[in-house]
């Protein structure tokens, strides 16, 4: 969403700039066509602002794109007629393309202000599914603190200013780990909660974690379904459920198979075991393998709505 807030801030900026050059031709002000062309053209910034707030409610890319070209297209005619409605005087155009580039210039420097907190500190989340029930619901919305566990720098995965490690229990908010960009959950923001760091060995026996060989107090979880999946693994040793885990096949494999018998495997250098609290309806690193650290985005700090469930999440 931060990416999608600069880009829009620099468009509105842009429209700005140029806004500034026609309005120092005094004698295109007097052309209806043209004056009509830039309304028409800060109307369609308006409605592709719009549209890129609705496509937060919508995951597939092509609805998301149509919705965003619609709208776009959309405030692009109404702004267009509106200037030939309006007239071509000199001073109705002045003041018309006036009020534009203050919007313009507001919305410039508001969004990119948006973006650059979004980005570097705080981002607002809305939980899409159950996977973490009951410690939060579907359409909780909740405050990510992304100034924990570093700030990455833009355009890379390389982190600086760490102010804390991730530790066990924590709630964290991450890219989901895809490069395939054909995959149907590449680019997404997922939420888990961290079981096993960097070294731990991590083992499930009939749905009871073990961490180190521990088993792990876990007054959150929640356990939809008694009945266990036995799993049933045909391999030549550790070291191949240990490489077909890390990298992604354990799904594949053995389906659900590893819901609630798994491992044991030991998390690499560099990434995270993480779970939903709704094990038995959550997908997880049980099923697509370890989350490297360079695709964490925050923690899960404070639930803001609705009213009656706010609460520091814990």
């Amino acid at each position: 969403m931060e990416a999608k807030l600069f880009w829009i801030s620099m468009g509105c900026g842009a429209y700005a700039l140029f806004l500034r050059w026609f309005l120092k031709r005094e004698n295109w002000l007097e052309n209806k066509k043209f004056v009509s062309l830039m309304h028409g053209l800060f109307y369609g910034l308006v409605g592709v602002i719009i549209g890129s707030l609705l496509t937060s409610y919508f995951e597939k890319p092509e609805v998301s794109w149509k919705l965003m070209s619609g709208m776009a297209l959309g405030g692009f005619a109404a702004g267009f007629l509106w200037g030939i409605w309006r007239g071509v005087s000199a001073e109705k155009s002045l003041k018309m393309l006036g009020e534009d580039l203050e919007w313009a210039d507001t919305g410039f420097s508001a969004i990119l202000l948006a973006a650059f907190i979004m980005y570097f500190f705080v981002q607002a989340f809305k939980i899409p599914s159950g996977s973490m029930r009951n410690t939060l619901l579907e359409k909780d919305h909740l405050f990510v603190n992304k100034l924990v566990y570093g700030i990455r720098i833009p355009f890379t995965f390389k982190k600086i200013w760490r102010i804390k490690k991730v530790k066990r229990g924590d709630v964290v908010v991450f890219r989901y780990p895809a490069d395939n960009k054909n995959n149907m959950h590449y680019g997404k923001d997922f939420i888990k909660r961290a079981i096993g760091l960097p070294g731990d060995a991590v083992e499930i026996r009939d749905k009871k974690v073990f961490v180190n060989g521990d088993p792990v107090v876990e007054p959150y979880v929640n356990i939809a379904n008694q009945y266990t999946i036995p799993f049933e693994a045909d391999f030549e040793g550790q070291n191949s459920f240990q490489e077909s885990w890390e990298k992604g096949l354990a799904a594949g494999f053995f389906g659900e198979g590893v819901r609630d018998n798994f491992g044991p495997v030991v998390v690499p250098e560099g990434h995270y075991f993480v779970m939903g609290d709704n094990r038995d309806h959550s997908f997880d690193s049980r099923f697509w393998g370890p989350l490297p650290d360079t695709h964490l985005k925050g923690k899960a700090w404070f639930v803001y709505l609705p009213f009656n469930r706010m609460k520091v999440i814990r």
